[in-house]
């Protein structure tokens, strides 16, 4: 029997039996191995009914191992009875549903859940696991697990990664170039010529031989492009590590989540290495590749499907890992309901998180103040778990630790120890990006996890316990709130686990700890002092100048970086030449260290203003710089007004490119009926029929939100841009 060091790289279900594992060993060769692996779902419901299940299976699926026994449901006392039936990992989606369907009112355990999160609860192996291996004839015998994936620094494995650039986007304008880089080197590739560029592209897979490859638009184009010319060319192309699979390709689809519908694109899988695609994967844009692995380490999930699933489907797999481990069922549909309530009772107990209206304007020397993740603490500092009595006040639970709590106390206490190490680095760090990216991705599993246990279909999930969770965050802010004013601060804003205040004579951090302490021994939850704004500005609503709104401000950090929330900069639909405008706005007050300093830039800020709109409403602007991304909330034809974002739909659609449910949708305004035209390389554009006054008034809008702080509101922009001598008197507002 021969072992090895090395790490985990991927597994997945045998096409026929057990499970196929990947390793990098520290040699840095990558070995294949197999084991045998029978996996157990369960059937509960009457005994005289599990009697006659059995009697079918045996007749049906005699291959299947099945037994009466007894397993733990989280939401009763006492063990009930079910059937065991255990059979390969790749047979358990098929069986369950054909058995289902004959006996519809049986509830089934353990059904649905990957062959990964299974293997993770029973050798504690996770993606990049460092681990001991004993291997015998091409099957594994033993894995050890070496370190943990709480673990702060890791050891860094050898990835191989190879990054293929389309150099524009397909979904617009057909791709002409693949550019590949690994390891300083560059290679492009044009696909004019499809033998010789995929003769050459398969050259370069073999010779490198990634472990990861990170496309844009893999997913919907370019893996399926390539698939496409090989049958073409009759050239055969195999782009796994595995021999013997084939690419696998999953739907798109479309699921509604927290009010808005969501669009899932379709996904190209491999087997022996990973694909991620940054256009679909769910963190990429701001947190890369560090976040995707460092989300695959504690969810236990591929690296491929951690990087593309939402943090709710990662807190759902950590729950039913825990569950494995107890021996508690995992239902393969939620059947406890919600408690039945009075009007009063819905009404008092669900309020949401606590938020307050900003005082508006321009303050400075401002501090800001946040619980640690405030829901997962109370989660698990109260003990808060769907099959645990709701406690009615902040404080520690005399109880066992529930499920939630024993899922969510290792990820919190890392994210708490991450964010600790990032606040003792100098902010030129060069490891700074990577550690924030990391503690980037676990603050997005614990943001979740207090939404999922609300969610209706959430296997361990208890609106109860989601209700009790906001109130007691609800009296943690207030208690914060009453802290604060008692030690002399002004509270300018709450909202839902931070409280901006300020106070003369406070602009440094240990000008803070009196309250963080103070904080601390009222209410136990861990508590830090994100920043100090060197000024920052809470704006109006847009609707109702008199009212200010929770989420709409940007601020200066003493280091120099901004904050924003709520303006057009942040926003998906604000085309790039408007969203710029914003940003060198921004870019300018940067400079400032106090509002007097704020007041001194205005005139380089109304220039800057002037020039770019002279430049939009001279029509100097290309655009593919004004290019708007509407989302599609329903289908096509449900829409009974013709909005822009369904008119540009119809146009895509006309071409043979439908939009679905949740996507964006690439238009620009023009003048004229309809009054807009879908951004599309198979569109016939007029660069003249840009409706460049209506962009004018979107830049204005864009830079009053900047502006009105300082005292130049829309209506005074407006009067400077058009002249007409007001130039002193906005100068002097």
């Amino acid at each position: 029997m021969a072992e090895f060091s090395g790490w985990l790289l991927d597994l997945y279900e045998g096409p026929q039996s057990g499970v196929v594992l990947w390793f990098i060993t520290n040699d840095a060769e990558r070995v294949k191995l197999r084991q045998d692996f029978p996996v157990t779902f369960y059937i509960g419901g009457a005994r005289k009914d599990l009697e006659k299940a059995g009697l079918y299976i045996r007749s049906n699926f005699p291959s299947l191992k099945i037994s009466l026994t007894s397993r733990k449901d989280l939401y009763r006392r006492d063990p009930i009875p079910v059937l065991a039936a255990e059979t390969q990992p790749a047979a358990v989606t098929g069986l369950v549903r054909k058995i289902s369907k004959r006996f519809p009112e049986l509830d089934y355990y353990d059904a649905d859940i990957p062959v990964a999160i299974r293997y993770a609860a029973r050798f504690d192996t996770f993606p990049l696991a460092h681990c001991r291996v004993a291997h015998e004839a091409g099957n594994l015998r033993s894995v050890k697990v070496l370190d943990s994936p709480w673990d702060a620094d890791p050891p860094p494995p050898p990835l191989r990664a190879l990054q293929i650039d389309l150099g524009c986007d397909p979904r617009y304008e057909r791709p002409e170039m693949l550019t590949l880089s690994f390891e300083g080197r560059e290679h492009r590739i044009p696909l004019r010529y499809e033998r010789s560029s995929l003769i050459r592209f398969k050259s370069i897979l073999a010779g490198y031989d990634p472990d990861l490859l990170l496309t844009s638009s893999g997913d919907i184009w370019l893996l399926p492009q390539l698939l496409e010319m090989s049958k073409r060319t009759g050239i055969a192309l195999n782009l796994n590590r595995d021999p013997d699979r084939a690419v696998m390709i999953k739907k798109e689809g479309s699921y509604f989540s927290y009010g808005r519908i969501v669009y899932r694109g379709q996904q190209a899988l491999l087997f022996g290495r990973c694909h991620i695609d940054s256009r679909n994967a769910m963190l990429w844009q701001d947190y890369d590749l560090a976040s995707a692995l460092e989300m695959a380490r504690v969810t236990r999930l591929p690296i491929q499907t951690a990087a593309r699933c939402s943090p709710g489907t990662g807190i759902n797999m950590m729950e039913v890992i825990t569950a494995l481990k107890q021996d508690v069922l995992v239902p393969w549909q939620k059947t406890h309901g919600e408690e039945v309530k009075t009007a009063y009772e819905l009404l008092r107990n669900d309020q949401g998180g606590l938020v307050y209206q900003p005082l508006e304007g321009l303050h400075q020397d401002v501090g800001m103040i946040d619980f640690i993740s405030l829901y997962p603490s109370i989660m698990t500092y109260c003990n808060i778990s769907p099959e645990l009595p709701i406690p009615k006040d902040l404080g520690v639970s005399p109880l066992p630790p529930g499920l939630i709590p024993r899922t969510l106390k290792p990820l919190l206490e890392k994210r708490v120890a991450m964010k600790q190490y990032l606040l003792s680095l100098p902010p030129d760090d060069p490891q700074r990006p990577y550690y924030q990216a990391r503690a980037s991705s676990l603050k997005m599993l614990l943001v979740c996890c207090f939404g999922y246990m609300g969610y209706k279909a959430a296997k361990f999930g208890r609106i109860e316990s989601h209700e009790a969770i906001s109130a007691l965050g609800r009296e943690a802010l207030l208690r914060a709130k009453e802290a604060a004013e008692d030690l002399g601060f002004t509270v300018l804003h709450l909202y839902v686990d931070g409280v901006w205040i300020k106070k003369d004579g406070c602009r440094q951090p240990d000008d803070f700890l009196p309250l963080l302490n103070e904080i601390v021994e009222r209410t136990s939850l861990p508590i830090g002092l994100d920043c100090i704004y060197r000024w920052i500005a809470f704006l109006p609503s847009k609707r109702e100048s008199l009212v200010t709104v929770p989420n709409r401000y940007f601020g200066c950090k003493q280091d120099g970086s901004i904050t924003v929330r709520g303006i057009e900069i942040r926003k998906h639909d604000t085309p790039p030449y408007l969203r710029r405008v914003q940003e060198d706005l921004l870019g300018i007050f940067e400079q400032a260290s106090n509002v007097r300093e704020l007041e001194q830039l205005l005139p380089r800020a109304l220039a800057l203003v002037m020039e770019r709109y002279q430049a939009l409403k001279a029509g100097k602007v290309k655009a593919a710089e004004l290019v708007v991304h509407k989302r599609m909330g329903k289908e096509l034809d449900a829409y009974r007004v013709r909005s822009p974002a369904a008119i540009a739909a119809r146009q895509l659609k006309d071409i043979g490119q439908p939009i679905r449910l949740g996507q964006r949708v690439p238009l620009v305004y023009t003048l004229g009926s309809p009054g807009v035209c879908a951004w599309n390389a198979h569109i016939p554009f007029d660069p003249h029929s840009v409706n460049y006054a209506y962009y004018c008034e979107l830049l204005i809008r864009a830079a009053g939100a900047i502006l009105q702080p300082m005292g130049v509101d829309e209506t005074a922009l407006n009067e400077y841009l058009l002249g007409e001598g007001v130039v002193q008197n906005v100068l002097e507002v």
